[in-house]
């Protein structure tokens, strides 16, 4: 039986909420729930004993919460570490002027896949000897739709390719791949035009996204917080709580 300063939260209630928490199972699901249930309880309790009103629950504990719990602002000092210290984070991506000739083959069939692999050699050879020749081949070998444009793939970043062609870019010098790129997909013989390295992102630029994930991350622990002050002013049977970071920041 799980209660909260006397009153009880039923099995029914539980399983009513289970559906809100995906878990690896029914019973993990069903403490998940129940959590919930307990938090929910507590923040009502609170709001009825100042008087909080509102059109319903999730307004109600929306007005408590918004009064009790205190977010601090990130300072400037703050948010320029935060920048400082994760400056991987605010890059422009690389880009890359690129164009590949596409040789079709599905990962796992290898009789297919090594057919390809073969007849890019053969494509690759041909170019190796006579570079200018990469549109005309393309267009005759090429089973990209890029093929009608020389097997130009134009400007592209992180995310506008298949990973394997992405690794390739970054590692290679301008001019053609001495060998064929494998991919998921087939083999590809890969040209590299240009390259503009990726930039750090002024702090001006990325102040305000740092200024809100501090201010989230801050509301998170403040939160956490005070529903551990509630939950240790409360008399709570049937269950354990757990971490802050699970039922008491939702």
């Amino acid at each position: 039986m799980i209660s909260v300063n006397g009153v009880t939260i039923d099995q029914a209630a539980v399983g009513r909420e289970v559906q809100h928490h995906p878990a690896a199972s029914r019973e993990e699901a069903e403490v998940s729930a129940a959590r919930a249930l307990v938090v929910r309880e507590l923040l009502l309790q609170r709001a009825d004993s100042l008087g909080i009103d509102g059109e319903d629950e999730e307004e109600r504990i929306a007005a408590l919460v918004a009064a009790e719990v205190r977010v601090p602002e990130p300072s400037s000092e703050e948010i320029a570490r935060y920048y400082r210290r994760n400056g991987l984070k605010f890059m422009t991506p690389a880009l890359y002027e690129a164009a590949h000739i596409f040789f079709p083959a599905r990962a796992g069939d290898e009789p297919a896949r090594a057919q390809a692999k073969a007849r890019a050699e053969v494509v690759l050879e041909q170019l190796l000897a006579e570079p200018r020749r990469f549109a005309e081949l393309a267009k005759a070998h090429s089973a990209c739709s890029s093929k009608e444009q020389g097997g130009s793939l134009g400007q592209i970043s992180k995310g506008d390719t298949n990973p394997e062609l992405e690794r390739a870019l970054a590692t290679m010098v301008t001019g053609i791949a001495a060998a064929p790129v494998s991919s998921r997909h087939g083999y590809h013989i890969l040209r590299l035009d240009r390259r503009a390295p990726a930039k750090p992102l002024p702090l001006g630029q990325v102040e305000r996204w740092i200024a809100d994930h501090l201010r989230e991350s801050a509301r998170r622990r403040a939160t956490a917080q005070y529903l551990q002050l509630l939950a240790g002013q409360a008399r709570i049977d049937g269950i354990e709580l757990g971490a802050a970071d699970s039922p008491l920041v939702q």
